[in-house]
């Protein structure tokens, strides 16, 4: 039970139990130091009107450094966006092109030599959107995204040419 007219502080925040740490301040004490607080404040900031113009001027400032970080963030998104899009290969196929299809399920023989490219496939329709139906005349026609896909060159066929052997070099 607390006597009236006292005050209870804390002295520390990690104070243990209360007769550690804890101090009593009379009421008429706590009151001075109010308002000892109080005319500090009016003595720095005695023209009110002065003081208000100023705050508001201080947001304004505040406001337009707000704005200026928004501009160079929208610019520097944008800069970033053209940057990471000139990297970007546009493919566009056509119903009779010859595709390959990357496979990312291809974990039943895993070799750094494997190739994860499957086909060719020719597209038989293009489908809005970037989906693709893609098939052989072995298998039926599939579906696929086209981001999935990359035109397949083929090589000349080497029926004509000659073929040269190189030696083989025993290494002692």
């Amino acid at each position: 039970m607390m006597p009236f007219g006292l005050t209870v502080l804390r002295s520390r925040p990690q104070s243990g139990p209360p007769h550690f740490g804890w101090f009593m301040v009379s009421h008429a004490t706590f009151l001075w130091n109010l308002y000892k607080v109080y005319w500090a404040i009016k003595h720095f900031n005695f023209d009110l009107k002065s003081a208000g113009e100023r705050r508001l001027l201080q947001l304004n400032e505040l406001e337009e450094i707000c704005l200026d970080a928004y501009e160079s963030s929208r610019i520097y998104k944008e800069r970033t966006k053209r940057w990471h899009d000139k990297f970007i290969n546009r493919r566009e196929f056509r119903e009779g092109d010859l595709v390959l299809l990357f496979n990312s399920r291809l974990k039943l023989f895993p070799s750094k030599l494997r190739s994860k490219w499957s086909g060719p496939f020719k597209v038989i329709y293009v489908y809005p959107y970037g989906a693709i139906e893609i098939g052989t005349e072995a298998t039926h026609s599939f579906k696929v995204n086209g981001s999935r896909l990359k035109p397949y060159i083929a090589s000349e066929s080497l029926e004509g040419k000659g073929v040269c052997y190189l030696p083989y070099v025993f290494s002692a």
